[in-house]
């Protein structure tokens, strides 16, 4: 079995599950669509500037129709994504947002690909559902906002959209310059946002790093990775792969910012960390019967 497309969403994973610790180190007042619009014009522009003097971008090959959509749903994540952080905090906002996307994903895909989810995917997603339960349940660092869980509900519903209909790009394009025209066109969106918003706080220049950490790292690195596994395996099984981002935010939230995990987090800790394992490891189920068959 080829484990390279599950490592290389995993790594992905880890990598967003670094942007909400990130955020805390910004000093002064950085609006949500601020910093998503710096994010993706970073991400996507660097890449964008790299595939045309590689010469690898056809532009002729290029689905607009499923570029746009792929665009439009990353720039909705972006401000639903941390204003949800913002509100009710590191752990919960990561937790609830990436945590329903598989259930959104799944949901998606049965409705409009007529596509039913098979055993794998129910066991290993129930697992790291109940574990993001667990996680949520750590209510001793983060204070619910009721507000803020419905911004990160629609942060999952955007992300599993995302990961759905940029499925479409990457079939016509290779990951690299599939990344760099999907998170172009999406700063696009948000790129007027900076023109009427404060954005003086990249003047400080320990924010200015943490911007370009956000760009570059967590957002262009990582969604080449993401791609790159999303291109080899179903939408559903990326997404719940996905799930590492809140369990890295949630161990950053410990050992980096100073939260505090009770033993019902680390329970949830463990469940996610089973589900990513049962997910991984069970798709080689059907290419060792088939061998034994042959």
């Amino acid at each position: 079995m080829n484990f390279l497309p599950y490592i290389l969403v995993l790594l992905a994973a880890m990598l967003w599950g670094t942007t909400g610790t990130s955020q805390t180190f910004i000093e002064g007042a950085a609006h949500p669509l601020t910093i998503g619009a710096l994010r993706l014009s970073i991400g996507g522009f660097s890449l964008l500037a790299f595939v045309l003097w590689a010469k690898m971008l056809n532009v002729k090959t290029i689905p607009w129709k499923a570029a746009w959509l792929s665009a439009a749903a990353m720039a909705l994540f972006q401000p639903l994504f941390f204003s949800s952080v913002q509100l009710t905090g590191i752990a919960v906002g990561t937790v609830v947002a990436i945590g329903s996307a598989p259930v959104f994903t799944g949901i998606l895909e049965w409705a409009f690909m007529k596509k039913n989810p098979d055993r794998v995917w129910m066991i290993a997603t129930s697992c790291a559902i109940a574990g993001c339960i667990l996680l949520f349940s750590n209510t001793q660092s983060a204070t619910i906002n009721s507000f803020g869980v419905l911004l990160a509900l629609g942060a999952g519903l955007s992300f599993a959209g995302y990961a759905i209909v940029s499925k479409s790009v990457l079939h016509a394009m290779e990951a690299v310059p599939a990344v760099a025209v999907i998170f172009s066109l999406s700063a696009l969106f948000l790129l007027p946002f900076l023109l009427f918003l404060d954005v003086s706080y990249i003047q400080v220049p320990k924010n200015v790093g943490v911007i370009m950490y956000l760009g570059i790292a967590a957002t262009g690195l990582s969604y080449i990775l993401f791609s790159k596994g999303l291109k080899q395996i179903p939408s559903s099984s990326a997404v719940t792969l996905s799930l590492a981002e809140p369990l890295t935010a949630s161990l950053l939230g410990v050992l980096v910012v100073g939260e505090t995990l009770n033993g019902t987090a680390w329970t949830g800790v463990f469940l996610l960390l089973c589900g990513i394992v049962v997910l991984t490891l069970a798709k080689k189920k059907p290419i060792e019967k088939k061998a034994a068959s042959s």
